[in-house]
């Protein structure tokens, strides 16, 4: 079985690429919906040759590459192998990796009993139970879900919050951002592996990257 990266190594693996909830990200911009096209032909081939498929997201003038290995729920080097064969296309198509661009976003929800909540929850959206205290979206297509094991009950605190995964060196101007427009930090004692950020009414985010994960 391939043994698997942490976040901090894959985020550090191949140049343009970072390490999000899911796997190894790139975003690549184009200058029309031709070259991008043309770029998700190329992946596809590496991905043949390769026998390792990730998952391609193709928009006007955007090219979005998730690749992991699923077998074992993270990033190895597999992935790692894809990953540098599709920087050399990049290279010979001109094309740059724009790492401000790449996010992800989880749901985390709170629970006291988990394995009580969970079921419900894979239901009503139609998700898959992943590893651990993850619900995964067969489709590859809608937000990851994962189960936050609470101590005790915080009703004055809201239960479901949102985490938005970016790369590192974007970390810091996004939460600035959100403070500009009206958020505020609630705490950044893990930063940088993430800031708890929260609006004016209090409903929280986490903000966060692959910075010191294990």
């Amino acid at each position: 079985m391939a043994e698997t990266l942490t976040l901090h190594e894959a985020n550090r693996a191949v140049r343009g690429w970072r390490a999000l909830a899911s796997g190894l990200h790139v975003t690549v911009a184009t200058d029309d919906f031709a070259t991008a096209l043309a770029l998700v032909d190329r992946i596809g081939a590496i991905a043949e040759e390769q026998q390792h498929h990730p998952d391609l997201d193709l928009r006007w003038g955007r090219v979005h590459v998730v690749t992991s290995s699923h077998d074992v729920g993270g990033v190895t080097d597999r992935d790692i192998r894809l990953a540098t064969a599709v920087n050399e296309v990049l290279a010979e198509m001109g094309l740059e990796p724009e790492t401000t661009r790449v996010a992800e976003l989880e749901i985390a929800i709170d629970a006291m009993d988990i394995s009580a909540v969970r079921p419900f929850w894979a239901a009503v959206l139609g998700y898959d139970d992943g590893h651990s205290h993850d619900l995964v979206d067969p489709e590859s297509i809608r937000p990851l879900v994962w189960f936050q094991q609470m101590d005790e009950p915080r009703p004055q605190r809201n239960r479901v919050h949102f985490d938005v995964w970016v790369a590192p060196e974007e970390a810091e101007p996004r939460m600035a951002r959100a403070i500009d427009a009206g958020g505020r930090l609630v705490s950044d004692t893990e930063a940088p592996s993430f800031w708890v950020l929260a609006d004016p009414e209090g409903n929280e985010a986490c903000l966060c990257s692959s910075e010191q994960r294990g």
